[in-house]
């Protein structure tokens, strides 16, 4: 189905549900969708917060001061690439390029071991800019992350542990930071025969291990069950942690653009899919449109939205109704958490953006260990996500910034 019919099929189904909607808080009671148009909502008017975020991290951050070769980095500059590909501002490759030049040396070398599935989420910057400028040296600097996963720890049934130092541990995390620059690295070197595989492999080994009854995911899985906060039968943690889900919903949409409609495994992970977008869409949080830190814990006042997650989550809803792997009514579960999460945007007396309630860096944990973690403004979690949901959802004739 085109994009264009799409999108408008998606503002019939919408107008048509706002009858039966729960009514927005009453922060938000002075600016409601209209019945027969849910995009005339100033939230979506022609602000484009991604070049407004993008702009503002740029004056916070130098390609210097922007951290080392970290995941988070990844995200983020993979997200300011998408504003790139929208909107050509040379600025915005001159910036990724700067970051990733002050670790890949001229020869292509790259001083990381690349222990853990955390340190290869910035290898898909290497495919870009091998793409964007043709550069060898960054195709050097990726088939080190390629090769690496040839001898890369695994569990008994082939899951790549999170990092050597977590030993036979599988972390949902982990599939974002690695499947979709593996899936990429096969499309665009030819090796998809290995990767292709592989890819399709490692999103079943761990959804067969995390994937609860409810459709979402747990956050981890200790096949040893050695750790503290592993169930000493099942080997699983105990929660079902907001931004875990998210970085395999986003592992999964993204290794689905890649590998061939006819894969084997395709059906399979579609099927997934949908069981995670229909427990998206049974767990937001219909006063807010946001999703909670502990996704099925929405009634403990301890609980709290988290912006990252709900970005991510909106994302991943959207792109499935795009391609057709859910029902076109779950553009609406899209829509209210688009809301949401324009809700933690704001502009600062200095101009810059503010994006706030982002949930920092998090290890596996217990019920009150995810309550009580810190929350942060402008966390690159949160940036990274929220320019990957942005970009996305102009697609759904909502979002039209200015020149787009």
């Amino acid at each position: 189905m085109g994009r264009r019919i799409l999108g408008r099929l998606i503002v019939v189904v919408l107008a048509a549900s706002v009858a039966v909607a729960v009514a927005p808080p009453v922060a938000q009671a002075a600016r409601p969708a209209t019945a027969t148009d849910p995009s005339a909502d100033p939230r979506f008017a022609h602000t484009d917060w991604s070049k407004a975020l993008v702009e503002s991290t740029m004056q916070r951050f130098t390609p210097q001061t922007l951290g080392g070769w970290g995941y988070t980095q990844g995200l983020y500059l993979y997200g300011q690439y998408l504003v790139f590909k929208r909107t050509g501002d040379p600025r915005y490759l001159d910036y990724i390029k700067a970051w990733v030049d002050r670790f890949v040396r001229p020869d292509g070398t790259i001083s990381n071991s690349f222990n853990n599935l955390d340190s290869m989420r910035s290898g898909v910057l290497l495919l870009i800019l091998y793409r964007e400028t043709g550069d060898q040296r960054y195709r050097i600097a990726a088939d080190k992350i390629r090769h690496r996963l040839d001898t890369y720890p695994r569990t008994s049934d082939g899951g790549f542990w999170h990092a050597t130092s977590r030993q036979w541990q599988l972390w949902a995390d982990g599939t974002f930071m690695v499947l979709p620059f593996l899936a990429e690295y096969g499309a665009q070197f030819g090796d998809r025969a290995y990767t292709d595989d592989e890819v399709t492999k490692q999103l079943l080994i761990y959804a067969s291990h995390l994937q609860a009854g409810n459709g979402l995911l747990l956050h981890a899985f200790d096949e040893k069950r050695v750790q503290p906060w592993a169930d000493p039968v099942t080997g699983l943690s105990p929660e079902h942690w907001c931004r875990a889900i998210g970085w395999y919903g986003m592992a999964t949409v993204d290794v689905l653009e890649i590998i061939p409609r006819d894969h084997p495994r395709r059906q399979q992970l579609i099927s997934i899919l949908r069981n995670l977008v229909g427990a998206f869409a049974r767990y937001q949080d219909l006063r807010t449109g946001r999703w909670f830190q502990v996704v099925d814990k929405g009634q403990d006042p301890a609980n709290w939205t988290e912006t990252s997650c709900s970005s991510m989550y909106t994302f991943v809803t959207a792109r499935a109704v795009l391609r057709g792997y859910v029902s076109p009514l779950f553009a609406f579960t899209a829509l209210n958490g688009y809301r949401g999460v324009l809700d933690r945007i704001s502009l600062g007396p200095d101009g810059l953006t503010n994006l706030a309630e982002i949930c920092i860096g998090t290890n596996v944990g217990n019920l009150a260990f995810y309550f009580a973690r810190p929350r942060a403004v402008n966390d690159l979690h949160g940036l990274g996500s929220f320019l990957i949901m942005n970009e996305q959802l102009r697609y759904l004739n909502i979002y039209h910034p200015a020149g787009a």
